[in-house]
C-alpha cells in the first residue's frame, strides 16, 4: 500500500509515467476489489503501450463486473495493433513527406510535373491517416449510476444508467457534457461523471 500512495503521488506530479507503473497501480486496486479504478489504470496503461494480454485483462475484469465498452471480437484486436503501430507509422509517413519534400527542391528545375503530382497525393495520404485514422478519445465512468442523455441538458430524454467503469469514446464538449458514442448513437453524460483517459 504505500508503494501504491507512492505511484499516485507520481502520477499526480507528472504525465510521463510507465505503463508498467500503472500496470502495479491497476493490481493493487483489483486487490482492494476497486475495479473501476483498476480499470481506469489498465487503460491509461493501454493508451501508453496498447497491448492485447492488457485489453484482454480489461474485457475479463469488465465482464466479471457486467460493464459495457469492452468488446472481445476480431475487430477489437484489429484496432488494437493498428493503435500499436500507429504512432510509427505516422513518423515513418512524415519523415517521407520531408525527405520527398527537400528532394523535389533540390531538383525542382529537373523533375517533371508528375513528380509534383506524386508528391501532393502522399500529403494528402499522410493527412487522411492523421486525421481520420486517430486515436480514439476514451473515457470511463467515474460514478455508480450516471445518467446518459440525449442531449446536452438535464431536460432531455433519458436514455440510460451507466455503471462506474463502463467504458465510452468521447466525440466531444458541449459546456458541461461530453457527447459520448454509446450503442451506435450519440448520448451525453455530464463532465463530472467521466474520467478521461490520458
Amino acid at each position: 500500500m504505500p508503494a501504491y500512495q507512492l505511484y499516485r503521488r507520481i502520477l499526480h506530479q507528472q504525465q510521463q509515467v510507465s505503463p508498467q507503473m500503472l500496470l502495479r497501480m491497476a493490481y493493487v486496486q483489483e486487490g482492494l476489489g476497486h475495479y473501476p479504478a483498476a480499470l481506469y489504470y489498465l487503460s491509461m496503461a493501454q493508451a501508453r503501450q496498447p497491448r492485447l494480454s492488457t485489453w484482454r485483462k480489461m474485457a475479463a475484469l469488465a465482464r466479471d463486473n457486467r460493464l459495457t465498452g469492452y468488446p472481445e471480437n476480431w475487430r477489437q484486436d484489429l484496432q488494437l495493433t493498428f493503435r500499436r503501430y500507429y504512432y510509427p507509422g505516422l513518423q515513418s509517413l512524415l519523415i517521407g513527406a520531408v525527405v520527398g519534400g527537400t528532394l523535389l527542391l533540390v531538383r525542382r528545375r529537373t523533375l517533371s510535373r508528375g513528380w509534383w503530382t506524386a508528391y501532393g497525393a502522399y500529403l494528402l495520404l499522410t493527412g487522411a491517416y492523421l486525421n481520420l485514422l486517430g486515436m480514439e478519445k476514451e473515457a470511463l465512468v467515474a460514478r455508480p449510476r450516471a445518467a446518459l442523455m440525449s442531449g446536452p441538458s438535464a431536460g432531455a430524454t433519458w436514455l440510460t444508467t451507466a455503471a462506474a467503469g463502463d467504458r465510452l469514446v468521447v466525440e466531444g464538449r458541449q459546456d458541461t457534457w461530453y457527447r459520448v458514442h454509446w450503442q451506435g448513437q450519440d448520448a451525453y453524460i455530464r463532465t463530472q461523471d467521466l474520467l478521461l483517459v490520458q
